[in-house]
C-alpha cells in the first residue's frame, strides 16, 4: 500500500463533520471572492454566513456536545487537500528542507544519533532565545512583567495563578534533579511498571556518561517511583505525597484513568507534566492543561485508524459485525466511544458494534469472550491493557473464536498499549499469529528486525549492563520515554537561565526530536497551541508467531501537527 494511498484512506475517515464540531474545529473563512463582487453581494453573504453560523452553534447547543469522542483527529481543510494530493506548497518546502537537515547525519552509527541530537537542541535553543530576548517569549517571572508566560504558538500560562510558595527550581538541590513518578508495579498491569526501570536504567547512563548541567556543575537525574497498582485513588495520594513531601521538579504519570485524577491538580500546582504514559486525547489541551503533554498516538487516532483498516481491507464481507472487548474505567472508555462514533459514522462498514466490558482486575475474561462469541463478530478488537491483552489473545484461540474469525476473512486486533512481544505475544503462542496492530510506530527491543540497530543496541547493552533482562522490551520503552524528557531538560539547562520549570516547558512545548526508538515516518514534535500532540502517526502491523516480530504491511500513516486540540469533557461526551 502506497503513502499516498495511506494518507487518502486516513483522509477519508477522518473527514466527517462530527469530529471538528467535536473540538472546536472549523474551516477557514471562504475567500474574499472575484474583484467583481459587490458590496451587496458581500454584505448579502456575510448575513448568509452568520445565518449558517447561527444554526451550527444551535445544532451543537441541541447536541450538548455529545460527539466529541474522537478529539484528537485532522482539521477537515487539511483532510481536504491530502484528499486532493494537493500538498501546500510551504508545507512541502520545509519537508524537503527537514529531509535535507536529516541527511546531513548518519542514523546508522549511534555517534550520528547522538550529533543529530545535538544539533536539534541547538537550533530550538537559538529559537527561544532569540524570541525570549525579543520579548516575543516570556517566562511570566520578568520583573515589571505582566506574569504571563508566553511560547510558540500563542502557548500561554499566568504565571500569578501559582500556588504563592511555587518555585521554579522545586526539586533542583544541590545534587540531584528530582523527578516524581507513579505507575503500576503491582496489579494485572504490573508489567508496565518495567517501564520505570527502564526509564531509570537511561537516566543512570546520563548520570554517568553526559550529566544534565545546573551552571557550572552538574545533576544527577532522581527517579522517585510510586507503585499505585493502577488504582487512581492511590495516584492521588502519591500525587499530593511527590508535590508536597518529595518536592519534585516533575511529576510522570501511567494510565488514563490515574492521570485524569490528578492532570487538574498538577496544574493548579504549576508542575511540568510532561510525556504522561497514557494515549487519552485529553492530553492534548494546552491551553486548559499547559504543564500536562502527551507522548503516544492518541487512542482516538488508533480507533479511527481501525476503521480504516476494515474499510480497506474486508471489502468483500463489508459491512462487518466489530466486538470490542473493553477494560472498565476511561482508558477503554476513550475507546469504546472513539469507535462507536466512527462506526455510527459509517454504517456501510460497520454494520453491528458490540462493546463487552471487564473489570481491569478481572483474573479471567472467560464470560465476556463467551458473550462475544455468541455475537459472531467479523472483526475482534481487543480495547484493553496489561495481563488482559494477553488473556484475550489466549482466549480468543482457547474458545474458538480465534478460528472463527479467521475462517470467515476477519481481522483480530490488539491495542497499541500492548505491542510487547514478550510481555503480550510469545506467551499466548500459535495464538498469537496473524494478530493485527495499529502500533503508534514504536519498535519492540526483542523484536529481530531492529535488535541491531544503534540505538537498540546501545539500549539493550545499556539494560544488561543495569541487571536488566533485555528480553523483556517494556524496559526499553523507558528509553522511549525518557529520551524526549532528556532531551527537553537539555534544552532547557541552555536557555537563559538554565534549567527550571519554565524553562523546561518552554522546552516541551517546543521540542522537535528524532526518536531513534519509533519507525522512520513517525514526526515528534510539539508547537505550543498549534501542534499538541507528539506522535501523530501509525504503522499497521501482522504478528508472525513464528519469527516472534511484527511485519510492517505498507507504509507509516503520519498527520504529524494536523489533529485539533482536545479539552476532554467526559460528562459531555468527550472533547470540546
Amino acid at each position: 500500500m502506497t503513502k499516498r494511498r495511506m494518507w487518502r484512506l486516513l483522509a477519508l475517515l477522518f473527514a466527517f463533520s462530527l469530529v471538528a464540531a467535536a473540538c472546536g474545529g472549523g474551516d477557514d473563512d471562504a475567500d474574499d471572492g472575484g474583484a467583481g463582487e459587490t458590496e451587496t453581494e458581500t454584505t448579502a453573504a456575510a448575513s448568509e454566513d452568520e445565518a449558517m453560523e447561527e444554526e451550527e452553534m444551535a445544532e451543537e447547543e441541541e447536541d450538548e456536545g455529545a460527539t466529541g469522542a474522537l478529539g484528537g483527529a485532522a482539521a477537515e481543510e487539511e483532510i481536504e487537500a491530502a484528499v486532493a494530493g494537493e500538498d501546500d506548497e510551504e508545507e512541502m518546502a520545509e519537508e524537503e528542507m527537514a529531509e535535507e537537515e536529516e541527511m546531513m547525519f548518519d542514523r546508522s552509527t549511534l555517534d550520528g544519533i547522538f550529533e543529530e541530537a545535538a544539533a536539534r537542541r541547538a537550533k530550538t535553543v537559538a529559537t527561544i532565545t532569540e524570541k525570549l530576548e525579543s520579548g516575543e517569549y516570556t517566562t511570566g517571572l520578568e520583573p515589571g512583567g505582566d506574569g504571563i508566560l508566553r511560547g510558540p504558538a500563542g502557548f500561554e500560562i499566568d504565571m500569578s495563578a501559582c500556588p504563592d510558595d511555587w518555585s521554579d527550581t522545586t526539586g533542583i538541590t544541590d545534587s540531584q534533579i528530582r523527578i516524581g513518578h507513579t505507575t503500576a508495579q503491582s496489579g494485572n498491569l504490573a508489567a508496565y511498571g518495567n517501564i520505570a526501570y527502564g526509564w531509570e536504567n537511561y537516566f543512570n547512563w546520563i548520570n554517568d556518561n553526559d550529566p544534565i548541567m545546573v551552571g557550572d556543575s552538574s545533576r544527577d537525574l532522581t527517579l522517585i517511583v510510586k507503585d499505585d497498582a493502577y488504582v487512581a485513588a492511590q495516584t492521588i495520594e502519591f500525587v499530593d505525597e511527590l508535590i508536597e513531601a518529595e518536592n519534585v521538579f516533575s511529576i510522570l504519570t501511567l494510565g488514563s484513568p490515574n492521570t485524569l485524577a490528578v492532570y487538574d491538580k498538577i496544574n493548579e500546582e504549576c508542575i511540568p507534566h510532561p510525556f504522561v504514559m497514557t494515549g487519552h486525547p485529553a492530553w492534548g489541551d494546552p491551553v486548559n492543561h499547559p504543564w500536562t503533554t502527551i507522548m503516544q498516538m492518541s487512542y482516538s487516532t488508533e480507533s479511527i485508524l481501525w476503521g480504516a483498516w476494515i474499510k480497506e481491507n474486508l471489502g468483500d464481507l463489508l459491512p462487518v459485525k466489530v466486538a470490542g472487548l473493553v477494560m472498565d474505567n476511561d482508558f477503554g472508555l476513550a475507546y469504546e466511544l472513539g469507535f462507536e462514533e466512527w462506526a455510527g459514522a459509517n454504517s456501510d462498514v460497520v454494520s453491528e458494534y458490540l462493546p463487552v466490558r471487564h473489570d481491569p482486575a478481572a483474573p479471567t475474561l472467560t464470560n465476556e469472550m463467551t458473550t462475544i462469541l455468541a455475537f459472531e463478530p467479523d472483526v475482534f478488537i481487543s480495547m484493553t491493557a496489561g495481563n488482559p491483552c494477553l488473556l484475550a489473545i489466549q482466549e480468543a484461540g482457547q474458545s474458538g473464536l480465534y478460528d472463527d474469525i479467521n475462517a470467515k476473512g476477519g481481522a483480530l486486533f490488539t491495542p497499541s498499549v500492548c505491542k510487547g512481544i514478550e510481555a503480550y505475544m510469545k506467551p499466548a503462542g500459535d495464538f498469537a499469529n496473524n494478530w493485527w496492530i495499529i502500533g503508534g510506530g514504536s519498535k519492540d527491543s526483542t523484536d529481530p528486525k531492529f535488535v541491531d540497530e544503534p540505538f537498540m543496541s546501545f539500549v539493550n547493552a545499556n539494560l544488561e549492563a543495569g541487571g536488566l533482562d533485555s528480553k523483556v522490551s517494556l524496559y526499553a520503552i523507558g528509553y522511549t520515554y525518557g529520551y524526549p524528557y532528556g532531551e527537553a531538560l537539555r534544552i532547557a539547562a541552555d536557555l537563559p537561565g538554565g534549567l527550571n520549570r519554565t524553562n523546561f516547558i518552554l522546552a516541551v512545548r517546543s521540542i522537535d526530536v528524532y526518536h531513534p526508538m519509533l519507525l522512520d515516518g513517525i514526526i515528534t514534535q510539539l508547537n505550543g497551541n498549534a501542534d499538541a500532540y507528539f506522535v501523530e502517526g501509525s504503522d499497521f502491523s501482522q504478528f508472525d508467531a513464528t519469527v516472534q516480530t511484527w511485519n510492517q504491511v505498507g507504509d507509516v500513516v503520519d498527520v504529524n501537527g494536523k489533529s485539533t486540540n482536545c479539552a476532554w469533557d467526559k460528562d459531555n461526551g468527550g472533547c470540546r
